[in-house]
């Protein structure tokens, strides 16, 4: 990556030794907080921190794009859960191997790295927010770090009005990818009306809502297919539909993949349909690969899609709505080839990897001199900056 030390703050003291920072997970299953956090670690600058990524429990499925990243996971646990083996380990490598930043991601890691890291003194610790409403006991918890970076400005408004957080305890850092490993070529398009879903088999991601729709776009496009990709509890109940309503043969049902990029490429358009979500990262992954997007009106996700321009927003839980809208990108190619070309070029402007981490830095340097004394806020405002 280039221009990230042209942006690095003027308090940062270029003539000291890079900040170890630990970037504590609960687990490398697949999803976007994982890929965030590699792709966090691999493009730090090397100059200003020394970077490392500890797994609270065991997980592989990312294990493999961490390697290639040149990144070896620090396993606190090999089991399934988080127990107090992981506990005892982590309470143990903080005291004995105290970094300068402890970067806590995801719910598990929010509540007993915080904690942790405050009675091991830590001297600064960081909370991620990328969930809409993470159970993290965020009104008691806040005050135990430095900082929390949010991927979107309504996970801020939330943490304000909801939890009563102080609004420049928060940094809002959007989410970014790198358009060049997702640029897809249009050639490779299925000759069939191909819909993509990516995401966790879950109730908060509401894919039986897909499903519900795709049986209406049938009897529009018998020819349409539906790939759906991903992996969790509502697995099975995905199946039982699909033979109740003998649509095995129209859409596919995959574990989640490391590389999703032959998928994005044969698709038509990304089906996102949440009931309750904050900034999925794989909107963006589409977007980048000149994919526009049907996806709910919930979160962060109005925050990325721009209504008829590089998709279309619709209110969760409406089948019809949802039906609606893709049926309208699948018949009009021309529609498609327009606001897969919005989608790209909004993706370069205002959601690139290098940003991200760039700003990202800029809030880790800030919080380190805000706890030294030095201008609280600054981050804070730097951030307000961003396009």
């Amino acid at each position: 990556m280039t221009g990230t030390r042209s942006c690095i703050p003027a308090c940062a003291d270029k003539g000291s030794r890079p900040l170890r920072i630990v970037l504590l997970i609960q687990d490398l299953e697949f999803g976007g907080t994982q890929r965030y956090a590699i792709n966090l670690v691999k493009h730090l600058n090397r100059s200003l921190f020394e970077p490392e990524l500890w797994v609270l429990r065991g997980g592989m499925n990312m294990a493999r794009p961490a390697r290639e990243a040149g990144i070896a996971p620090n396993w606190l646990s090999r089991y399934r859960a988080v127990g107090l083996s992981s506990l005892f380990q982590l309470t143990g490598r903080l005291l004995l191997h105290r970094p300068d930043i402890l970067y806590t991601l995801t719910v598990v890691p929010n509540i007993w790295g915080r904690m942790l890291g405050r009675i091991t003194k830590v001297p600064v610790i960081v909370s991620g927010w990328r969930g809409l409403f993470p159970r993290q006991h965020e009104r008691f918890l806040w005050r135990l770090c430095n900082r929390t970076i949010c991927n979107a400005s309504v996970l801020k408004r939330i943490m304000v009005e909801i939890y009563g957080v102080n609004p420049g305890h928060i940094a809002v850092v959007p989410n970014g990818v790198d358009s060049s490993f997702f640029l897809s070529d249009h050639r490779e398009k299925s000759s069939d009306p191909l819909i993509l879903f990516v995401g966790r088999l879950v109730p908060e991601k509401d894919p039986l809502n897909l499903l519900e729709a795709f049986l209406m776009i049938l009897n529009l496009f018998p020819s349409a297919r539906l790939s759906m990709i991903g992996d969790g509890p509502l697995s099975g109940r995905i199946e039982t539909f699909l033979r109740e309503h003998q649509l095995q043969h129209r859409v596919s049902l995959q574990r989640g993949i490391v590389d999703i990029r032959p998928d994005m490429a044969k698709a038509w358009v990304l089906a996102v349909s949440s009931v309750q979500d904050a900034s999925p990262n794989v909107i963006l992954e589409a977007m980048a690969s000149g994919l526009p997007v049907v996806a709910s009106r919930v979160g962060g996700i109005p925050e990325m899609v721009l209504h008829e321009r590089t998709g279309f927003l619709f209110e969760p839980s409406n089948p019809e709505s949802l039906a609606y809208f893709l049926t309208t990108l699948l018949r009009n190619e021309p529609l498609r080839r327009s606001m897969s070309a919005v989608a790209r070029k909004r993706v370069m402007d205002c959601f690139t990897l290098e940003r991200m981490v760039r700003e990202t830095e800029r809030v880790l340097l800030e919080t380190v001199q805000d706890r030294k004394g030095a201008r609280p806020g600054y981050a804070k405002r730097e951030v307000g900056r961003m396009g």
